[in-house]
């Protein structure tokens, strides 16, 4: 009889958030989480920080034109814990299902500075981790301070291994393949979309496919992706003048699908301008005769060539450093059996002299 797998149903969401509204976008979350729920999905994904929207102005203008957008971003960014973030994870709860959900993520340490955040959920409503973009891409540096290993991690669930990363990290391959190390099988990958008539902007959608059936194929794993909505409503508020109103013209680019362990597309894309989801079956089986072929970390790998360090150490303002010992430093007990240890191992190898 032997074991078995997960089987289940994912979901990408496509939306657009209502733009720098904490409190309106975490409703038509829940909305869309119940949609999906009712669909039979057990594991959801939404878009790049969808609470409460991406910072489109820093590619449309002066960055000092921009503080005012930034000044709402602020205020209704997203803390955790919070009443935010309680009321996602009650419906990941009532619905049953794992979501990831993209934020901008304050911390109460600053004003100053956000983090481009995923967030997963599991089916009791359990905030499982947070993943913070490591390195903001472009213009993004003007909103985002950068993660750091610590989250760079895969959560062993019911469902399977899920991993996550942010947008444009998905092009980095050491950060692709640190989670495959870990034996990621379901990859959650999030996108903003972006206004197809700035020229500025590269094809957004056929970046997200090279990079989506990649991880897939090089991992032998699913890739869920989820891409937000340009709405007309954003770029009536963000096309102020005649240049950016030409600027975010012409609809939305991006693609929302889900992967195969092959790279081949299980689900879409949508239309990019169009709100939806899509739906696909996730069976963990699958991933075995893939592997058999590639297993880039197991029998297809050479670890005495080619290897990787992650440093999981968490980029902190202020380290402390405490007199009582604990977690925060070493206090004058621990300071006196380390003494003794050394003092032994002294004593020892000076008697194999």
């Amino acid at each position: 009889m032997g074991d078995t797998f997960p089987k289940f149903k994912a979901a990408a969401i496509q939306a657009a958030p209502v733009f720098l509204n904490r409190e309106a976008t975490v409703e038509k979350s829940c909305r869309l989480i119940e949609e999906a729920a009712g669909k039979g999905a057990e594991l959801i994904a939404f878009p790049e920080v969808y609470i409460p929207a991406y910072p489109w102005w820093h590619r449309l203008d002066n960055p000092y034109r921009g503080n005012k957008y930034f000044r709402e971003l602020v205020k209704n960014s997203v803390e955790i814990p919070s009443p935010a973030m309680d009321r996602i994870c009650e419906c990941a709860r009532k619905f049953n299902v794992f979501t990831v959900m993209g934020i901008n993520e304050r911390v109460p340490e600053t004003l100053g500075t956000l983090y481009n955040t995923n967030v997963l959920i599991d089916r009791k409503g359990k905030i499982l981790g947070a993943h913070r973009k490591l390195v903001p891409t472009f213009a993004e540096k003007l909103t985002w301070g950068g993660g750091d290993g610590s989250t760079l991690k895969v959560y062993d669930t019911d469902i399977g291994k899920l991993g996550m990363l942010n947008c444009g990290e998905n092009t980095n391959s050491l950060a692709r393949y640190a989670l495959i190390a870990q034996g990621e099988q379901v990859h959650i990958a999030n996108y903003p979309g972006q206004p197809a008539g700035d020229e500025s902007n590269y094809d957004l959608a056929h970046a997200i496919e090279i990079r989506s059936a990649g991880h897939a194929f090089e991992g032998k794993l699913f890739n869920v992706v989820s891409c937000c909505v340009f709405s007309p409503e954003i770029a009536k508020v963000l096309g102020d003048t005649e240049e950016k109103k030409r600027m975010v013209s012409n609809g939305n680019m991006g693609l929302t699908a889900i992967y195969g362990p092959d790279g081949k597309r299980l689900a879409g894309p949508l239309d990019p301008n169009e709100e939806g989801m899509v739906i696909a079956e996730i069976d963990i089986e699958q991933i075995i005769v893939p592997k058999l072929q590639h297993d880039i970390v197991g029998h297809y790998q050479r670890f005495d060539v080619l290897s990787l360090n992650l440093n999981r150490r968490p980029l902190k303002p202020i380290w402390e450093t405490s007199p009582r010992g604990g977690e925060e430093g070493l206090g004058k007990k621990d300071l006196e059996e380390l003494k003794s240890l050394v003092g032994k191992l002294t004593e020892k190898l000076q008697g194999t002299e």
